[in-house]
């Protein structure tokens, strides 16, 4: 038996008798007379301060382990790119990170990386592209410049420019063969029409792009202006202040700042569906939701637990899968916007027989969470699960210092995070039938069906109203 497998078991063992430990120990005691401390939490913010050429930087050491952890954040994304070049940020995200910088080609960039046992990656979203590094603590010095290479002097190395370029055609290609993703690009296209946002990439828009688009993308938006810096790890203040001196305090350029179109006022109804002959089909009802500073963000954080975010304990998944075991999973969810209103979506996978019923079932318990009060018992449950679980979401440094730089990027409301825990336990029954009905309007919810089309015919007129088909080839 190998090491480590004589370790795994061992720990099971272990986890094993300390449960039936706890259990006797429990049915000695009394599991109503155990008596715990209350929950001591305080949110450890990091430090900020800023280089000579106003990058905002977010510290905070870390000691425990030998690490070290940065990610440098640039307000360039999504909505930064013209329709007809979607999928640009996406793949330039790549090509910074495959195509080499400064002294190093791009394979000497894959070694020098490997050689420090950094894990580096780059991602594009809506509005940010982020590179992120991890590292022994040891190596500060030698990560950061790599880092500050990548980020200030890209190589856009052609070959890896052509292997990402395929790989992202390649990708669009296949699409098709994920019915969740289909339902989200229609869902996206169709709740912010004509934005930034409703944008994907396409074969033809894909096609287009060439290493002078992305080197131009880069020039627009990248420069010390758009940038915010997080470090945390086994390192000083003074230390990470000298190294992102050294690496980033000299960078100058003239970067733009992204606009951010309004959203267009729309009407949206009906139900839209994509013909797939699959077995299943997949089900999505959606409307526009909240940003988040909207003052009724927690109250709406409460009443979608009760109807589809609180996973077995919510009505959606108990109606339509416990109770008539219609679909393996079910949900609603609140995409709260940053800056702008995020989606709601609810919705399941169920074979295609079920569909009319499901989508019934759906509309049932919006309409009863709208008219009814919620119990007090699932009140209470909603928010204890919300506060408990938010702790959780500061157990790891970076991630939380991360989530104090968005905040400040986005203009979150002051003290977000203190008031979260209070303003959930202070949501009311009456909160919850309030917020259901303002903003669950179900006449102006779009279903959306990715499925067999033939075997969906008895389901599409149960359903009634009108029908719109949606070419697979158009979201390709």
């Amino acid at each position: 038996m190998s090491l480590l497998r004589i370790i795994a078991v061992t720990a099971v063992l272990l986890s094993m008798l300390l449960v039936a430990g706890n259990q006797v120990f429990a049915d000695e005691v009394g599991i109503e007379n155990l008596k715990f401390p209350p929950l001591d939490f305080a949110i450890d913010y990091p430090q900020k301060f800023k280089l000579n050429n106003g990058i905002q930087v977010y510290f905070k050491q870390d000691s425990e382990l030998p690490l070290l952890d940065v990610s440098v954040v640039v307000g360039a994304g999504k909505v930064g790119v013209p329709n007809e070049n979607s999928g640009l940020s996406e793949l330039l995200a790549s090509v910074l990170r495959s195509g080499g910088a400064g002294e190093w080609d791009a394979d000497q960039l894959d070694q020098y990386l490997e050689d420090l046992a950094a894990n580096a990656h780059v991602t594009s979203d809506a509005y940010t592209t982020t590179f992120d590094l991890s590292l022994l603590s040891e190596d500060a010095a030698n990560g950061l410049a790599v880092l500050a290479a990548m980020v200030r002097h890209p190589r856009f190395d052609k070959q890896r420019f052509a292997v990402a370029h395929q790989q992202m055609l390649e990708s669009i290609r296949r699409r098709g063969d994920n019915s969740a993703h289909l339902a989200r690009l229609l869902m996206m296209s169709k709740l912010y029409a004509e934005h930034p946002l409703a944008n994907f990439p396409t074969e033809r828009s894909v096609t287009s792009l060439t290493v002078t688009s992305l080197q131009q993308q880069y020039r627009k938006f990248f420069g010390p202006s758009n940038t915010r810096i997080v470090i945390t790890g086994a390192l000083t203040e003074d230390q990470a202040r000298d190294l992102l001196e050294q690496n980033f305090g000299d960078w100058e350029s003239g970067a733009q700042q992204q606009v951010v179109p309004p959203l267009h006022h729309l009407e949206y109804a009906g139900t839209l569906i994509i013909d797939r002959p699959v077995p299943q089909t997949t089900v999505m009802l959606t409307q526009l939701g909240i940003e988040k500073c909207n003052p009724d963000l927690h109250a709406l954080k409460v009443m979608n637990y009760i109807l589809g975010g609180g996973g077995f304990s919510s009505r959606l998944m108990r109606e339509i899968r416990s109770n008539r075991g219609l679909a393996y999973s079910v949900y609603s969810y609140y995409a709260v916007g940053r800056r702008l209103k995020g989606p709601f979506l609810a919705g399941c996978e169920t074979k295609n027989a079920s569909v009319a019923e499901v989508v019934g079932l759906l509309r049932q318990e919006m309409e009863l969470i709208r008219e009814q009060p919620v119990s007090q018992q699932e009140l209470q449950q909603a928010k204890d699960s919300l506060v408990n679980s938010f702790v959780f979401a500061f157990d790891d440094t970076h991630a939380l210092a991360k989530r104090i730089m968005a905040q400040d990027m986005y203009a979150y409301p002051p003290n977000y995070l203190e008031e979260y825990r209070q303003s959930i336990q202070a949501v009311t029954v009456a909160d919850v039938q309030r917020v259901a009905r303002k903003y669950l309007d179900l006449k102006q919810q779009l279903l959306i069906l990715i499925g067999d089309k033939q075997q969906l015919q008895p389901s599409l007129k149960l359903l009634g109203g009108s029908v719109v088909e949606v070419k697979l080839e158009s979201l390709l």
